[in-house]
């Protein structure tokens, strides 16, 4: 661990190409899929805030992962005092799901990785503008990779995560188009949900994870 924890974090999404998002509808399922996902090699990890008790989750995963190589973050932050509260929950990383200035400026005060959403060029170019770390590409499914490579032509410099739709099926598309890495939810978040078995949400992480290493 560096003095700089914000590179260090950074490089956890950058290592992996993975950052899970966690959106349930009960407490005791995000903390459970957290545990299991982490377990299968996931190290960045988005509760988001539509999960009952979401801060209670984001300082529980903290406290138990903050010695660990493991991102916390809080995910569908729309305004400053949610960034905030976040962060002072044990958040490292913050998401929103369009470009939020406010939550930029709050994160970028306390060293905390951001990821913004976007959907057209104007957006994606705003986004950097404002300061954000990495561009969230959403809704990704209804785009596709052609987009990917379409709007990096002018815009190489743009690190975009595309979320929405991507499998381990069609990561490598996504991965060879020029994205730095992908958000993942429910092909890995609901692998128990038939059965209550955990051990699928690790092995659905795993999956995923060489999935990503075999496209780059």
């Amino acid at each position: 661990m560096t003095m700089w924890r914000k590179l260090d974090n950074l490089n956890r999404i950058a290592e992996t190409g993975i950052v899970l998002i966690i959106r349930l509808d009960s407490e005791e399922e995000a903390l459970a899929v957290a545990d299991a996902a982490v377990q299968g090699g996931i190290k960045a990890l988005e509760i988001t805030m539509s999960v009952p008790n979401a801060l209670g989750i984001i300082r529980t995963l903290s406290n138990k992962y903050k010695n660990d190589d493991v991102l916390v973050g809080a995910g569908t932050i729309l305004d400053a005092e949610t960034a905030r509260a976040a962060i002072l929950a044990g958040a490292e990383m913050l998401v929103s799901p369009q470009l939020n200035p406010d939550m930029i400026r709050v994160a970028n005060r306390y060293q905390a990785v951001t990821i913004s959403g976007a959907y057209t060029p104007t957006e994606i170019f705003d986004t950097l503008q404002a300061g954000a770390d990495i561009v969230k590409l959403f809704p990704a499914e209804t785009l596709g990779p052609q987009f990917i490579k379409t709007v990096t032509a002018p815009l190489p410099q743009a690190p975009i995560v595309p979320t929405g739709g991507v499998t381990p099926q069609n990561v490598q598309e996504w991965l060879q188009a020029g994205c730095i890495g992908v958000g993942v939810g429910s092909y890995i978040t609901k692998a128990a949900q038939q059965d209550g078995d955990y051990s699928r949400v690790t092995a659905a992480a795993r999956e995923f994870l060489a999935a990503v290493a075999a496209a780059r």
